[in-house]
């Protein structure tokens, strides 16, 4: 069974594939709606689409680009279909977008953020290739120049309004948060679940996360 994965301007995403993205969704948590997929549409450049024997298995948003001269990729809201084949699916959503990190930025590393609602949304940063210096991250304090980071993405991603940078949560206003869903078999090291104590995903908390692909990382996917 192939594992087929597409990355697109989302002005080509079409009113059926729309739909897909929505039937996806009806699988999980996170309460994505189509009018909240159709204003994705309009907000993010881009669109992985990841296919597995035919069908829509897991989709992501997501944007190359530099913040304050860093290069960036940035994951819009995103969602993976519960299915046995569910970390394969993600291990190619952020493969090929380190890929096209690699072809917008040689020779350079390359800052991978995203939202998350609950841990398990931590294996996209290890699922293709390992990041380093990932934030939050158990066992270590952040640096000012890290929470500087998190205030950087929370502006990006349009949830700076009462963010909190030493937590690096986002809090809601009622409505679904954009984040990456997926779900993990195991539930996850206590240490990492700890950063989502105050993270309540029904009001529309998110936690901002990011780590570095490295440039000799990324030369191996040319």
């Amino acid at each position: 069974m192939a594992i087929d994965v597409e990355t697109k301007d989302c002005t080509s995403l079409s009113d059926a594939e729309l739909a897909d993205l929505g039937d996806i969704c009806t699988d999980g948590p996170a309460r994505f709606d189509i009018g909240l997929l159709s204003k994705q549409r309009e907000e993010w450049v881009l669109i992985t689409l990841v296919h597995d024997s035919g069908a829509l298995a897991g989709f992501s948003f997501c944007t190359l680009e530099r913040i304050g001269g860093t290069p960036s990729v940035l994951i819009g809201l995103a969602s993976v279909k519960r299915s046995p084949r569910r970390r394969d699916v993600l291990r190619a959503m952020m493969g090929d977008q380190l890929h096209r990190a690699v072809l917008a930025f040689p020779d350079e590393d390359v800052l991978i953020g995203t939202r998350l609602s609950d841990p398990a949304g931590f294996e996209a940063f290890t699922v293709f290739t390992e990041l380093h210096d990932v934030v939050p991250r158990p066992g270590h304090k952040a640096t000012g120049e890290e929470r500087a980071w998190g205030r950087r993405l929370a502006k990006r991603f349009g949830v700076d309004a009462d963010y909190r940078d030493r937590e690096f949560v986002a809090p809601g206003e009622g409505v679904a948060p954009c984040v990456l869903d997926y779900e993990v078999e195991d539930a996850g090291d206590a240490q990492t679940a700890a950063f989502f104590g105050e993270v309540d995903a029904a009001r529309g908390d998110c936690l901002i996360a990011f780590g570095w692909a490295m440039a000799e990382d990324l030369a191996a996917l040319e």
